[in-house]
């Protein structure tokens, strides 16, 4: 393929990691590809890490390779720096003084993005330059141009996220294997699908920067990673999973983004009185019709309904080396197409206030599970009392046992249930309030029949 363009965009790369060695032979091994798209040609001007030594790859070069990370990031003859190198800092110190040095930046980094995004945002748009991170959000999945450019004339009211592979993998297991959630975790640990420690992803951290991106974005407000409310899967046991099997549903935990009200905005710029939106983490009860209860293995998926598109799915591969790489070069092309005509793309307008929504106004059906030293009638009438005295309609469900037993015979008086001794108990509450839920759980520990923190699942229609 001859090229005949004149320009050359150089790029500094911060990170010969797993996704930063496949994101620099992309760039060298399509040069000429690129070139095409771009106009102009693309090299890579240096790669920076901690370790030069060990970077042991045929398509970077010895010499591209340094430590003196700061200076990369204020040569004068670079003009796209990608950040792949993650974390909070010095990652923060780099891409900001990239920015302040005229430099578009790509990133994959949730973390940062969820903690100084607006801030980076502001610095880009006030140096005139582009701030790019399809990659921080489920990997290879374009999401976050959708919500920057496609769906910006239309107003999202909800966005339910799976993005983080190694929890949808471990629950997966679970309910395909019948795997209990320990082994689950060793087999996603024996696939390189979670880290030594898992503690990250299995309680939910990661899902939770992503979160607040998704909401930045949905949303045009400052949602940071200290406005996510947060809970794991650690405490889902193969109970749980079985349970929910035989209700027809399964369990998988979700990144939620919601918008409570009409959204209109109010004369000062901010949401109107009565706005409300909730950012969190959550496993979740999804029924087996709906779009996200087909998703396997370590993939990704966000579904967003919007007013005028309706629902809308997104589907793919949301980690790896190569995957991610697609969405950082995907980020470069942009970036590198704006720098050939003399121009930036649009940024990340923020021109609303983040307004919590109240606990007491969220409604969802939910289901709580007790463990309990004695399941017998008395003990689980005195359980189902603290719902009634908080004025909550109630439903005590089958266990898994009972379900299953009731699928077999028509009935869920199976002999091994409801006999007393150590067990659980679920319970359905249907349209109950957060504050309601929290509520009840605290006066649910204070019973000496419950052992430990009730379970709560949300159910999602």
């Amino acid at each position: 393929m001859t090229q005949n363009n004149t320009k050359t965009i150089r790029v500094g790369l911060l990170g010969a990691g797993t996704v930063g060695s496949q994101t620099a032979r992309l760039i060298v091994e399509q040069s000429e590809e690129l070139a095409a798209r771009i106009g102009a040609n693309i090299e890579l001007a240096g790669v920076a890490c901690l370790h030069p030594e060990e970077v042991d790859v045929p398509w970077i070069k010895r010499e591209l390779l340094t430590t003196d990370t700061a200076s990369l990031c204020a040569r004068e003859d670079v003009d796209i720096v990608i950040e792949l190198i993650g974390g909070l800092e010095p990652a923060h110190t780099f891409v900001k003084s990239a920015l302040s040095h005229g430099k578009s930046v790509v990133t994959a980094n949730k973390a940062l993005l969820a903690k100084f995004g607006p801030e980076l945002y502001e610095c880009a748009e006030s140096h005139g330059v582009d701030l790019y991170f399809e990659a921080a959000v489920a990997g290879a999945i374009p999401i976050v141009r959708p919500l920057r450019e496609s769906l910006i004339g239309d107003k999202i009211t909800q966005i339910f996220g799976i993005v983080n592979g190694t929890t949808n993998y471990i629950l997966d297991e679970m309910t395909v294997r019948g795997l209990d959630f320990d082994s689950a975790l060793r087999a996603a640990q024996e696939k390189g699908y979670a880290e030594a420690d898992p503690t990250g992803d299995v309680e939910g951290f990661d899902a939770a920067n992503k979160a607040a991106i998704l909401a930045t974005l949905a949303f045009q407000m400052p949602v940071s990673i200290d406005d996510v409310s947060v809970e794991g899967i650690s405490a889902i046991t193969a109970e749980d999973i079985a349970a929910a099997g035989a209700e027809d549903r399964v369990i998988k935990l979700l990144a939620a983004v919601e918008r409570h009200d009409d959204g209109e905005s109010n004369t000062d710029g901010g949401v109107s009185a009565d706005a409300g939106v909730s950012v969190s983490v959550y496993p979740a009860l999804v029924g087996a019709e709906h779009p996200l209860a087909s998703v396997h293995g370590s993939f990704n998926a966000v579904f967003v309904k919007a007013q005028a598109a309706d629902d809308l799915m997104f589907y793919g591969r949301g980690a790896g080396g190569a995957p991610t790489a697609s969405a950082v070069v995907g980020d470069v092309v942009s970036a590198a197409r704006n720098i050939v005509r003399g121009c930036s793309g649009f940024g990340v307008p923020m021109y609303n206030k983040y307004v919590p929504a109240s606990s007491e106004k969220t409604k969802a059906d939910f289901v709580i599970r007790c463990n309990m030293e004695d399941t017998s009638l008395a003990l689980c009438s005195e359980v189902m009392d603290v719902f009634a005295d908080h004025g909550v309609a109630a439903e005590r469900l089958a266990s898994a046992c009972q379900a299953k037993y009731a699928q077999t015979n028509g009935d869920s008086d199976c002999p091994e249930c409801g006999l007393g001794g150590p067990g659980s108990m679920r319970v359905l509450v249907r349209e109950c309030s957060e504050a309601a839920v929290q509520a009840i759980c605290e006066d649910l520990r204070k019973l000496d029949v419950v052992c430990g923190k009730p379970l709560v699942l949300r159910v999602i229609k």
